[in-house]
């Protein structure tokens, strides 16, 4: 879970609701009850101005403001200049029942009340160099996504025709000269407008497919020598997480420190959602809140713990990337995960329930090793 902010002490709260070509802002001082509402133009010098402004007329300043697009350059150029901000979580902010009516300046007054409460909860500003190894980790997913959908419409222009490759393993070396065969021999009386889709498809397959190459190159360049290399070599101990996975959630999480075991899973959005009310107590599928891409980097890592656990060489070479006590932590976690793979199937558990489980127990896992000195 995030923590609490910092009790409010400045005498003048600050909302803005931030948007890319405008700012609304809303002062509110504590101490006289004056409101002061302003539209100020996008960019963080022209708020910093503001809000310099406003703590001159009424004293010490704290501000806040949404997470969401507009990123945290807003949050970073105003701690630079002494201000306090938060960056609040938009699905924890608490908004009257009966309010129908939204606008971008009730919403500055409302964050700025919301911070005199002290009802606010904060994400964590990222680093500069976390945001960039982040940017770089979800460019890398974004090709994914995108080369699996080239993959598959590329594959169903060919079903349609009847077209299927008969191999066991797809999107290798002989399923590429396959298809280059398709083309020539197969396509050749489809049509013009045939032959140029499926040019197209392979091209757009090929050429993503350079893109996530190049990627995972830099990827691999960053977690051999950055200041992840070390977290990163870490998680690796874990069956399941290769050196992208291990970077990936190494700067996706950022400050592990702010969690403990029990409490990274309920940020990841692995824990059941609950409905309860007087004696009754109903539990639900995942919340899945909190950070998307380390959630579903968890859920595939956790499928690799059903198999036999016999340590290979890659394993083993990952172990000696690490520390020796994180190589046994490691080694302790694989055998107790896999263990529970056996006695959740010996329960007939259906196999998506049972990986969410090793899932949430596996971030439990993983929070162990990267606060490991």
């Amino acid at each position: 879970m995030q923590r609490r902010p910092l009790v409010f002490i400045e005498r003048t709260a600050i909302g803005l609701d931030v948007h890319a070509r405008s700012v609304r802002a809303a002062a509110l001082d504590t101490s006289t009850g004056e409101l002061i509402e302003a539209k100020l133009p996008p960019g963080s010098d022209a708020v910093a101005r503001w809000v310099d402004a406003i703590a001159v007329q009424h004293g010490p300043v704290a501000a806040v403001y949404e997470a969401g697009p507009t990123g945290f350059g807003l949050a970073r150029t105003l701690t630079a200049v002494g201000v306090p901000v938060v960056v609040a979580a938009p699905s924890k902010i608490i908004r009257p029942a009966g309010d129908r009516v939204k606008t971008d300046a009730r919403d500055a007054v409302l964050l700025a009340r919301l911070l005199r409460m002290d009802e606010l909860v904060p994400v964590r500003v990222p680093t500069v160099s976390e945001e960039a190894a982040r940017d770089l980790v979800r460019a890398r997913d974004d090709a994914r996504v995108e080369l699996l959908a080239a993959r598959h419409r590329l594959s169903k222009l060919l079903l349609r025709r009847g077209i299927v490759y008969d191999g066991s393993t797809t999107w290798n070396r002989e399923h590429d000269y396959w298809l280059r065969r398709v083309r020539r021999d197969e396509l050749a009386d489809a049509g013009a407008g045939t032959l140029a889709a499926f040019d197209a498809g392979y091209d757009a397959v090929t050429s993503i497919l350079t893109r996530r190459d190049r990627l995972d190159a830099t990827i691999l360049s960053m977690a051999a020598n950055s200041e992840f290399t070390g977290i990163t070599n870490r998680l690796g101990c874990l069956r399941g997480i290769s050196t992208l996975t291990g970077f990936a959630l190494a700067v996706e999480i950022g400050d592990w420190d702010r969690f403990t075991g029990r409490t990274i899973a309920s940020y990841l959005g692995l824990v059941p959602s609950e409905h309860s009310s007087g004696g009754s107590r109903s539990l639900g599928p995942i919340t899945k809140t909190g950070n998307t891409h380390a959630r579903r980097l968890l859920i595939e890592a956790a499928w690799h713990h059903k198999a036999d656990y016999r340590p290979g060489k890659v394993m083993k070479d990952r172990w000696a990337a690490a520390s020796a006590a994180a190589a046994a932590r490691g080694d302790q976690g694989n055998r107790r995960l896999h263990r529970r793979w056996q006695i959740l199937t010996a329960h007939k558990k259906k196999h998506t329930i049972a990986n969410t489980a090793i899932a949430r127990e596996l971030a439990g896992w993983c929070w162990s090793l990267a606060v490991m000195d």
